[in-house]
């Protein structure tokens, strides 16, 4: 990537990225917390095995491993190479990945009929992997 296009990959654009890693990671503390006020109810959401509690906790959880991605995409940008629209790809999916996977598992946790919204977060995650790993690789 040419060294006007990687400097404003690596300033402004990039630093969303970064930032959105680390609101989604505070987000997870903040998550854990109050799921955590009600671990000890046995019966709490159905119980600890219920979908509506195992959809809340994944939901949680996704929201440190896309936060960490997020941040990881940012580390690897250095050593990406490839069309400009390749970063964009993978900078924005990861963004809508990161806010559209917790939200879903919320969603679907309130009304099973909206699973079928996971299509976002996992389309726009696959399409952010792909493009980062074609350009980590130089393909």
């Amino acid at each position: 990537m040419p060294g006007s296009q990687r400097d404003s990959m690596n300033n402004a654009n990039v630093m969303l990225n970064e930032t959105f890693g680390w609101i989604s990671i505070t987000s997870g503390f903040v998550t854990g917390t109050f799921l955590g006020l009600r671990f000890h109810d046995d019966n709490w959401l159905g119980g600890y095995a219920s979908f509506k509690r195992r959809m809340l906790r994944l939901g949680h959880i996704s929201l440190f491993g896309l936060g960490a991605i997020n941040l990881l995409f940012v580390l690897s940008l250095p050593r990406m190479s490839g069309p400009p629209l390749r970063f964009e790809l993978a900078r924005w999916g990861f963004l809508v990945g990161g806010v559209a996977m917790p939200m879903c598992c919320a969603l679907t946790a309130w009304r099973m009929k909206l699973r079928t919204l996971f299509v976002v977060p996992v389309a726009s995650l696959l399409t952010a992997g792909l493009m980062t790993l074609f350009g980590v690789l130089g393909l």
